[in-house]
């Protein structure tokens, strides 16, 4: 019998699309009123009327570098908003942690029950209420460990913040303490379980686990599997907690219920075609740090159809890469959204990538477009112009047919040699 973690991931889809958006309006007027970043980002926006995805697309992607480059300029103002202007609260009782990303990027923990939301995600790995979770995930600085234990404790387990390290320490208290299972990287599992069977210890107990924070492939799954312990993934960041979360029918990861994902053209607010890979772009309905239209700078794609589980959210195919292609050629700096201004001149042009080879320091740089265009040499001979007026630099170009180039959401590739 499949179980699921509440009646909301069985919801009819024009149910769950209709709740949506009728909740984003006040979530763009909240996060306009009490953030200040959104408040400028926002300001010619008007909250009511964005009721649509295709309204929704029209608004600012705000990528992370942007919010890392106001949380800087905050602390160098000294005008005391460490967040950059996007936390829609403060220090005290609403906000018991902060933690720090690279960068740094600071990160607000709100008071509400399984702030992150990952309760969810733990239910769908098999994790059930009054069992011992064995968290490795790190208790310092990134909001990991807590993410975690959050929401292992809303959904009424109990937490060992083992952390990460000490090895034999925690091959020691798998022993003892007999957890149901384990949440951390898949990496420092397996180095748990080599090193539990290298010291002769049997850990019987640990036959499920969650994975985060990096790719976890087949090969690893199967190797798991071998030995007792049923993994699955999710997908979670630290500005926006659950995103995504894979089932028992390892079929892509299903959608949380409380965030809104884009997939977009990499460097643009595009969305893309269902099934084309693009940047995964999210609005959460989180209050305390309402992100609007937040890249993620992952690449990911949406999956036709719905879970065998019942679980009728969207689904995607997980983590694909990232979408910030910006490469330096000829020593200048070529990013996505610029590739992205050159073919809207275009409209003949239905997709387009920018390849770059040669060797070092003799980069040769050639944008392959794909068009059904029926004079190719004098749209080659624009595009090219074009090229050089965005990038300030030359570079060929190569006619397509459509459907020639991969859908892995490279817009730009470096085929450079490196030897």
């Amino acid at each position: 019998m499949i179980e699921h973690y509440d009646a909301l991931e069985t919801r009819d889809p024009t149910a769950r699309e209709t709740a949506l958006m009728m909740a984003l309006p006040a979530q763009l007027a909240h996060a306009s009123a009490s953030s200040p970043a959104f408040g400028q980002i926002l300001q010619n926006i008007n909250p009511a009327a964005v009721t649509s995805r295709q309204a929704l697309a029209a608004l600012p992607v705000t990528r992370k570098h942007e919010l890392l480059e106001r949380q800087k300029a905050s602390r160098a103002s000294s005008n005391g908003n460490v967040f950059g202007g996007f936390s829609a609260i403060g220090f005290g009782e609403r906000m018991p942690r902060v933690f720090s990303s690279p960068g740094p990027i600071y990160e607000p923990e709100g008071a509400a029950k399984d702030y992150w939301r990952m309760a969810r995600a733990m239910f769908a790995a098999g994790f059930r209420p009054r069992e011992l979770i064995h968290n490795s995930f790190s208790y310092h600085f990134v909001p990991a460990g807590s993410m975690m234990e959050s929401g292992a404790h809303a959904l009424g387990c109990t937490v060992f913040p083992g952390g990460t390290g000490q090895t034999e320490q925690q091959v020691q208290a798998m022993r003892e303490l007999q957890p149901a299972g384990y949440i951390g990287t898949p990496s420092f599992l397996k180095i748990i379980v080599d090193k539990a069977h290298e010291m002769g210890v049997a850990l019987p107990s640990v036959k499920k686990a969650m994975f985060g924070g990096e790719a976890f492939p087949p090969s690893l799954r199967d190797w798991f599997a071998e030995r007792g312990i049923a993994g699955y993934q999710c997908y979670a960041t630290a500005d926006l907690g659950s995103i995504a979360y894979e089932t028992p029918a390892r079929e892509g990861l299903v959608l949380d219920e409380n965030v809104i994902v884009e997939i977009v053209r990499p460097g643009t607010g595009d969305p893309v075609q269902d099934g084309e890979v693009g940047e995964v772009v999210v609005t959460t309905l989180n209050p305390d740090y309402p992100l609007i239209r937040f890249g993620t700078g992952d690449l990911s794609a949406v999956l036709s159809g719905s879970c065998p589980t019942g679980r009728t959210n969207t689904r995607i195919k997980g983590w694909l890469g990232r979408a910030d292609q910006t490469t330096k050629i000829r020593g200048m700096f070529v990013h996505p959204g610029q590739v992205a201004d050159i073919i809207k001149r275009f409209p003949e042009v239905t997709r387009a990538r920018l390849v770059v080879t040669g060797e070092m320091a003799n980069d040769v740089m050639t944008l392959k477009i794909e068009t059904a265009c029926s004079g190719p040499d004098a749209l080659a001979a624009k595009i090219g112009e074009a090229i050089r007026d965005v990038t300030k630099l030359r570079g060929a170009v190569e006619i397509l047919l459509p459907g020639s180039l991969p859908n892995d959401g490279k817009v730009i590739e470096d085929a450079r040699s490196y030897r």
